[in-house]
C-alpha cells in the first residue's frame, strides 16, 4: 500500500515493539500514552492503526471519528476495552496477543502460594519493622501437600507443571480437559468440583468468569473445605466469593489465601480482605513482567506491521484470516459454523474427546478449514475467556484440552442441498447438531438424531420428554405463568411412545428456577437454556 501510514500507541508497551514498527518504511509511529479520552476523540482520525494495553478505551465514538483506522492491536489477551461490535460495523480488524502472559501468570500464582505458604510478606513486615519474630511466622510445606488446580488451560497446566516438581500431589478438575490429556500431564483428573476439593491442602483457580464459575468457590463451599486449606486466585476476580471467604478465613477453615484479582479492582479502602494476616495481596500482577510485556509488545507490533503492509490478520478477534475471494465463498458458512458449535458445547458431555465437523452437499466442495476453525472457536467460546479464542489459536486451545478435531465430507444429503454436522464425543457420550441453510437462512436441522427447525440465534430451550399427551401444553402454560414468550417450535419424535425433544426459540431466557420448574413436570427428563 502507498502513502505514509500512521500508528498510534495509546498505552505502554515493550520500546522493543515500537522500535519494530518504526523501522518499518512507510509507517510514522506516535507514542501519546495517556491521552485523555476527549484528545483520543480529537486525534482518532489521524491514524490507520492504535496499538492499547487495558488503560485507553477504544469506544463506538472513537471508532466512529476514526475514519481511516483500519486495526487496533492489543497488548494482551482480554477486549473489554474495545467495542468489538463497532469495530466490525467499522472495517476496523482488532487483534490481540492470547499468549504472551502463560509462564508470567503461572509463575506468579506460584509465588504467591509460596509465600502464603511460608509467610514471606508476614515475616518481611515484620523485619521491616525493627522486629525479630521467628517463632511467629512458622509456614508449611509443599512437599506431599495436595493441590487442587481448578481449570487446566494453560496457565493451570504450567502451575501444576511446577507444583509437581516441589513434590505435590496435583488432583485437576476441568469439565472439558480429556482424560487421555491428564494422563500426559500426570495429573489426577476428577469428575466432580468436589472431589477435587475435598482432600485439598491448597487450591488455585485457573479459569474464565462466566455465569457457571462466578463464586465457583462460594462461601458455603469454602466452609466445607478441608480445615487448614489455602486458596491461591490469580485468574479473574469473582470467582472466589470474597465475603464468604473472611467468613470461612475467621472460622479458621480457610488458613489463608492469595488473590492478585478481585471482585472489584481496586478493592475497596474498607474491604475486610486488607490488612488480615493471613491473606497475600497483590494488583493484579500476573502479566506484570518485563518478559509477559516485551513478549506482547513485540507480537502485537507484528501483527500490526503484518496487517498495515500486506492485510494479514493475525490473532484476529472479530475477523478470520482469509482473503476477499474465499470470503465471498464461504463468508454466510462462518458465523453459522460458530453458532453451530457454541449450541453443541452446550449440550455436550463431560470429558470430550474429540470435535468433528462433516460436511456434505455444496458446502463440501468448499474449503472448509475456516469453516471448522469456527465451528471449534464457537464451541471453546464457551468455555475460555471472551476474546480469547479466535480463529488462529483456536486449534491451539483445544490441543491445550487434548480435544482431537477432525474434518470429512459425506456422501450429499437427500433432504438438503447442503448440511454441516458438529459432532462431540466424550468417554461415553456424544452430542450432535445438524445446520443447513433454507435459502439465506440459517436453520438447525438436527440435535442428536432427532429432526428439528430452529433459528441458530437468541435464546433457545430444548427438552427431552415422554411422548405423551399434554406435556407441550403444561410448559407453553408454565412459561406463559412466567411471561416467557415462544416465538416458534419445534417437537420432534422418531417413533410413537418413545422419547421426545421440543425445541423452544424464545423471546427471553429462562431462569434457573423456570427449569426446575419444568423438570418437575412428569415426563420431562432434561431442560436445558441455550444462549447463542
Amino acid at each position: 500500500m502507498s502513502g505514509v501510514q500512521r500508528v498510534l500507541v495509546a498505552d505502554p508497551v515493550s520500546p522493543l515493539g515500537v522500535e519494530l514498527l518504526q523501522a518499518a518504511p512507510g509507517l510514522e509511529v506516535e507514542v501519546r500514552t495517556g491521552l485523555p479520552h476527549h484528545e483520543l476523540l480529537e486525534l482518532a482520525d489521524r491514524y490507520d492503526a492504535i496499538i492499547v494495553r487495558s488503560q485507553t478505551k477504544i469506544t463506538a465514538d472513537v471508532l466512529a471519528r476514526a475514519t481511516r483506522l483500519r486495526a487496533v492491536g492489543r497488548a494482551g489477551v482480554g477486549v473489554d476495552n474495545i467495542d468489538l461490535a463497532a469495530a466490525t460495523q467499522h472495517g476496523v480488524v482488532v487483534m490481540n496477543t492470547p499468549g504472551g502472559n502463560t509462564v508470567s501468570t503461572a509463575e506468579h500464582a506460584f509465588s504467591m502460594m509460596m509465600a502464603l505458604a511460608r509467610r514471606i510478606p508476614q515475616a518481611h513486615a515484620s523485619m521491616a519493622a525493627g522486629r525479630w519474630e521467628r517463632k511467629q511466622f512458622e509456614g508449611v510445606e509443599l512437599h506431599g501437600k495436595t493441590l487442587a488446580v481448578l481449570g487446566m488451560g494453560r496457565i493451570g497446566t504450567e502451575f501444576a507443571r511446577r507444583a509437581m516438581a516441589f513434590g505435590m500431589r496435583v488432583v485437576a478438575y476441568d469439565p472439558y480437559l480429556a482424560s487421555s490429556r491428564a494422563r500426559l500431564l500426570r495429573v489426577e483428573l476428577v469428575d466432580e468440583l468436589e472431589v477435587a476439593l475435598a482432600a485439598a491442602d491448597f487450591v488455585s483457580l485457573h479459569m474464565p468468569l462466566s455465569k457457571d464459575t462466578r463464586h465457583i468457590l462460594s462461601g458455603e463451599r469454602l466452609m466445607r473445605l478441608k480445615p487448614g486449606v489455602r486458596v491461591i486466585n490469580c485468574a479473574r476476580g469473582g470467582l472466589v466469593d470474597e465475603a464468604g471467604l473472611v467468613r470461612a478465613l475467621d472460622a479458621g477453615v480457610v488458613a489463608g489465601a492469595a488473590l492478585d484479582v478481585f471482585e472489584t479492582e481496586p478493592p475497596a479502602a474498607d474491604s475486610p480482605l486488607l490488612g488480615r494476616e493471613d491473606v497475600v495481596l497483590t494488583p493484579h500482577l500476573g502479566a506484570s513482567t518485563r518478559e509477559a510485556q516485551e513478549s506482547v509488545g513485540i507480537e502485537i507490533a507484528r501483527s500490526i506491521l503484518k496487517h498495515l503492509t500486506d492485510g494479514a490478520v493475525i490473532n484476529g478477534v472479530n475477523a478470520p484470516s482469509i482473503d476477499e475471494k474465499t470470503v465471498a465463498q464461504i463468508g454466510k458458512y462462518l458465523q453459522f459454523a460458530e453458532k453451530l458449535g457454541l449450541l453443541v458445547a452446550q449440550l455436550a458431555p463431560a470429558r470430550p474427546r474429540t470435535l468433528r465437523v462433516d460436511y456434505s452437499g455444496k458446502v463440501s466442495e468448499l474449503e472448509t478449514t475456516l469453516i471448522t476453525r469456527s465451528a471449534l472457536k464457537g464451541y471453546l467460546s464457551h468455555t475460555c475467556d471472551a476474546g480469547a479464542v479466535n480463529h488462529i489459536n483456536a486449534q491451539s486451545f483445544a490441543d491445550t484440552q487434548g480435544l482431537q478435531v477432525t474434518e470429512s465430507r459425506l456422501p450429499s444429503p437427500t433432504e438438503f442441498t447442503d448440511l454441516i454436522e458438529v459432532t462431540v464425543k466424550g468417554e461415553h457420550e456424544s452430542a450432535q447438531v445438524a445446520g443447513t441453510f433454507f435459502g439465506n437462512s440459517p436453520r438447525v436441522v438436527r440435535i442428536n438424531d432427532h429432526r428439528v427447525e430452529a433459528n441458530p440465534q437468541g435464546h433457545l430451550l430444548i427438552l427431552n420428554h415422554s411422548d405423551t399427551p399434554g406435556q407441550v401444553g403444561q410448559v407453553g402454560t408454565l412459561l406463559g405463568r412466567r411471561r416467557i414468550n415462544i416465538a416458534n417450535m419445534s417437537v420432534s419424535r422418531n417413533t410413537v411412545g418413545e422419547k421426545a425433544v421440543t425445541v423452544l426459540d424464545l423471546d427471553s431466557p429462562p431462569g434457573e428456577q423456570v427449569l426446575e420448574e419444568l423438570t418437575g413436570i412428569e415426563g420431562i427428563d432434561m431442560a436445558r437454556a441455550i444462549r447463542l
